[in-house]
């Protein structure tokens, strides 16, 4: 059926017929995008045009306005109707039961609705208090009625919007500002909202707006398509949740996808990512030309008046060969030729960041219309111009951008095409794999004194991930294309191997330093035989914490920081010739050496409460961060200890952040074997619990009279799960590598109360002993390691090693 024919039915039967008919044209599938959306707003116009002419007759001087989004023809199977009942002031009586006749069908209907009866000079009134009107009514479409009526409104509104340009753009541009304080950037959003979100179709809208103002306009390239793409993902998402809404929640994501015909939800947001990029990248040129003319409409009467009314000339101020400030912006010289020059994007790029000033788009435009494609090898100023870049800190992020808006970075590294805007579903994440690259350069950027070769910590930030564009384990992947790269750049034979090993080894610090045993020889050797020098271990001491605080809050702390730093000196003394001492005589704190005394002259757990802060790396002079409270434990070596603290820890809603056990060396003359818990603790919710009670509770779980796993039941019982978003199945690993003293055992699973309860109550069941474990949190998952060995002390055989890893999991998943 054709739009015309949905609209001879719409005629001929009334709000009925005009309900069949939308439900026709929504569900059929004939028709979808842009063309749907206008067969919907046709529709629309025509069956309240028959509500208009039916009650109107005999009246004069009445129009029926739409407006906003139905003024654009953006009807979404669930948008607003949002109309105008423009009126010359006559019969407010007959007006109002107008208006009646026109509202009630659509609400029987149950269409949402946003209505207004107005004279024009109310309308203009209304605008000029409240900018949102305005925006709107720069949209207004005649439906039916007083043609010349609307007409009139519409030239006195953009008469108005362009007369008063130079006070309301910078009111919009605000409300654009705290509009995307409020709702993030929609290019890297898991949930992104497609309407309020930076990047998203109100700023779309803003655009249009400033368009319309004739003060300034934006970058047109691409900028209708990135519309139509976030409008056809709202229709869909209408279609596939029945509801008006413009938030693309993770649940719905798939089948939004599969309206769309996308093969994943992977695919369907970055294609949302890509849109929104455009229209932010747009949004920050036409900003800026705004507040360029608003400034040059300031100034220029005086500086007319003092040059005796000849037309000022802009300053042009060299930045570099072939570069110059002009107004704020880097702009090309006149005498450059970029068909003859190839460096110049990278050189024009590196200026601009390091006088923090955006890349004009005609700059950015010209070179990408006719520069040469760089020589393999690079020459040496485009590799040196590429690491001035990296290494400006913040303002490398918009040059960035600048560049890969018009393609120019896909053509200087062509495997970013892969990385680009795609989305990282971690929720230690913030950012796109693209952006994340990006971030890290600019952390790395505030390290580069503490290494010999900053260019390489630059450049292996900025490649450390780029193998996430390829299946399989993105460090490996990113090795070989890191190789590839480092060898197009222009990198020696030598720096080529030492990025190619920062890329595979980027998680290397921070995994074994968390979740490995630092007092295992083994552990360190093998860390050191992997990064294989100190001028490497250096570089990845600083790309680790680099990554890390561009990954997001929850990926770094001062603890992990400790912790890497404690493991880069062990591999620094062994690279240098040292061998690290023998874990069995690492000596303990004054503490842990009182408290360890206490637990074998008493028999029983022996506890100790401290509270932890953390002083902020960017704001020294804030409050400091609360990080919980440590909870040092010292307990007589015997089985079950373990499930019995992180048991009633869980009973009384404690969370684990971070938890380490090991045996504890004592003095000569003491005997016995004591175990020591260095943990970090944070209640849930309330005040945290005394000292003597959790004691209590820990010898009573130790000697079997507290039955913790009945408690948990009883609690879990109690407080049914919630419903979301469904958690990958958890996994147990075996590294028979990592150490000659243990087997080691990892667990990944998702973090909930009680689940190191319930690992350490399988392995005891298992009948292996805990020699030391090393538990961290990272956002939603628990990344856990223990090491076991048999009764005897000696590491597990495979096939019982293989046994127990098989049993855990099985437990963990049932």
């Amino acid at each position: 059926m054709t739009s015309t024919d949905v609209t001879a039915e719409a005629e001929d039967s009334g709000p009925s017929g005009y309900a069949a008919a939308r439900l026709r044209l929504l569900t059929e599938g004939a028709q979808s995008g842009p063309p749907r959306r206008a067969a919907l707003a046709e529709l629309t116009d025509d069956w309240l045009a028959g509500l208009f002419t039916a009650g109107a007759a005999g009246l004069r001087g009445v129009s029926l306005v739409a407006v906003g989004g139905y003024g654009r023809g953006e009807l979404s199977p669930r948008s607003d109707l949002d109309l105008l009942l423009l009126h010359d002031g006559g019969d407010s009586a007959a007006i109002a039961a107008l208006a009646d006749r026109i509202w009630y069908p659509v609400w029987d209907l149950g269409l949402a609705l946003d209505h207004s009866v107005r004279t024009p000079a109310e309308a203009r009134k209304t605008a000029g208090e409240d900018l949102k009107v305005q925006l709107g009514l720069l949209d207004a479409r005649h439906i039916a009625g007083d043609l010349g009526l609307t007409a009139g409104l519409r030239t006195a509104v953009l008469a108005d919007w362009r007369n008063q340009a130079p006070k309301r753009l910078p009111e919009l541009q605000e409300l654009c500002a705290e509009r995307a304080e409020r709702q993030g950037e929609l290019q890297y959003l898991l949930e992104p909202d497609l309407k309020e979100a930076r990047g998203g179709l109100r700023d779309a809208t803003a655009l249009r707006a400033v368009a319309a103002s004739w003060l300034a306009d934006a970058p047109r390239e691409g900028l209708d398509d990135a519309r139509r793409r976030l409008l056809d993902v709202r229709d869909a998402l209408h279609l596939a949740t029945g509801r008006a809404t413009d938030r693309l929640a993770l649940q719905e994501q798939d089948q939004v996808a599969a309206e769309l015909g996308l093969l994943d939800a992977d695919t369907l947001l970055r294609q949302v990512y890509e849109a929104a990029r455009v229209i932010s990248y747009a949004s920050d040129v036409t900003w800026r030309e705004v507040g360029r003319v608003l400034r040059s409409r300031s100034v220029r009467p005086r500086l007319r008046s003092m040059l005796g009314g000849g037309k000022p000339t802009a300053e042009r101020s060299p930045l570099a060969e072939g570069v110059v400030e002009q107004d704020g912006e880097v702009v090309l010289a006149r005498a450059a030729r970029p068909d003859r020059d190839p460096v110049l994007p990278l050189r024009a790029a590196a200026a601009a960041a390091q006088a923090g000033l955006p890349l004009s788009l005609h700059a950015v435009r010209r070179m990408a219309a006719g520069v040469r494609p760089l020589p393999t090898p690079w020459p040496a100023e485009a590799r040196e111009q590429l690491v001035t870049l990296l290494g400006s800190g913040r303002p490398t992020v918009e040059v960035w951008e600048a560049l890969e808006a018009e393609g120019l970075i896909t053509r200087l590294i062509p495997d970013w095409e892969r990385v680009r805007c795609r989305p990282q579903r971690n929720a230690v994440h913030i950012w796109t794999v693209d952006r994340h690259l990006i971030e890290t350069a600019v952390r790395a950027s505030e390290f580069t004194r503490r290494v010999s070769r900053p260019d390489l910590l630059l450049v292996a930030a900025l490649l450390h991930d780029i193998g996430k564009g390829w299946p399989g384990d993105h460090s490996v992947a990113g090795e070989i294309i890191a190789r590839d790269v480092a060898s197009r750049i222009g990198f020696d034979r030598d720096d080529v191997a030492v990025l190619a090993t920062l890329v595979r080894h980027h998680l290397l610090l921070v995994e074994t330093a968390t979740r490995r045993d630092l007092e295992d020889p083994a552990t360190v050797r093998s860390v050191a035989e992997a990064v294989g020098s100190q001028g490497t271990l250096e570089l990845l001491h600083a790309l680790t914490e680099a990554d890390a605080l561009a990954t997001g809050p929850a990926a770094w702390s001062s603890w992990r920081g400790s912790l890497v730093a404690d493991l880069v000196k062990r591999v620094s003394a062994v690279l240098s010739g040292d061998e690290p001492e023998d874990p069995e005589s690492a000596a303990p704190t004054a503490e842990q050496e009182r408290l360890a005394i206490e637990a074998i002259a008493t028999g029983s757990p022996v506890l100790a409460l401290r509270a932890q802060t953390e002083v902020p790396t960017e704001e020294p002079s804030g409050e400091p961060e609360p990080l919980g409270v440590e909870l040092l434990i010292a307990v007589p070596d015997q089985p079950g200890v373990l499930p019995a603290v992180s048991g009633v820890l869980a009973m009384h809603r404690l969370t684990v952040r971070t938890a380490e056990l090991r045996a504890l060396q004592l003095p000569d003359g003491v005997d016995g074997s004591v175990l020591l818990l260095d943990w970090r603790v944070a209640a849930e919710y309330g005040s945290l619990p005394q000292a003597a009670r959790l004691r209590a509770d820990l010898v009573r779980a130790l000697d079997g009279t507290l039955d913790i796993a009945s408690r948990l039941a009883e609690r879990d019982a109690a407080y049914p799960r919630r419903r979301g978003v469904v958690a990958p199945p958890p996994r147990v690993s075996v590294h028979p590598a990592a150490s000659r003293l243990a087997t080691v055992i990892e667990v990944r699973a998702q973090d909930a109360p009680g689940l190191l309860f319930r690992i350490g109550r399988a392995l005891e069941d298992a009948g292996v002993r805990v020699r030391s474990a090393h538990v961290s949190t990272l956002g939603a998952n628990a990344v856990d390691a223990f090491y076991v060995t048999g009764p005897e002390g000696a590491p597990l055989p495979g096939a019982e090693t293989a046994a127990v890893a098989r049993k855990l999991e099985e437990t963990l998943r049932g």
